[in-house]
């Protein structure tokens, strides 16, 4: 099990910037691909960005350019930098686990984004 506490949202106009960050605990963080999805009210939870334990790295079209994944192993942490933000990245922010690929128990995984934080609210609005 693993267990994510995510921080970092708030209020920002646009053209501002935020660093959403999530904590794991309980297990081994390098063995994770780490996700952070948005849902915005009324609409589908969307997968905004991932990174893998390697460190490679994809992003939503809509977000490409703007916002950054990265992760740091020896801090079982994983950042969401967002810049340029826009009234439409307005959601709640929530970040995800899934097992890795290289995991040994990778084959008695789901294969899905299993593990859940609470979700942090970006809201931007001038």
């Amino acid at each position: 099990q693993v267990q994510l506490v995510e921080s970092g949202g708030g209020l920002v106009q646009p053209g501002g910037s935020l660093r959403l960050s999530c904590a794991a605990s309980g297990t081994v963080f390098s063995m994770y691909v780490m996700g952070w999805y948005r849902q915005a009210p009324g609409k589908q939870r969307e997968l905004v960005a991932a990174i893998t334990s390697g460190g490679s790295t994809n992003y939503a079209d809509s977000v490409k350019g703007r916002f950054t994944i990265s992760r740091d192993n020896a801090k079982n942490t994983v950042y969401l930098q967002m810049n340029s933000l826009k009234p439409e990245d307005t959601a709640v922010y929530s970040c995800a686990a899934r097992v890795s690929p290289f995991s040994p128990i990778y084959y008695v995984s789901s294969g899905q984004y299993s593990y859940w934080g609470q979700g942090t609210q970006v809201t931007v609005s001038s």
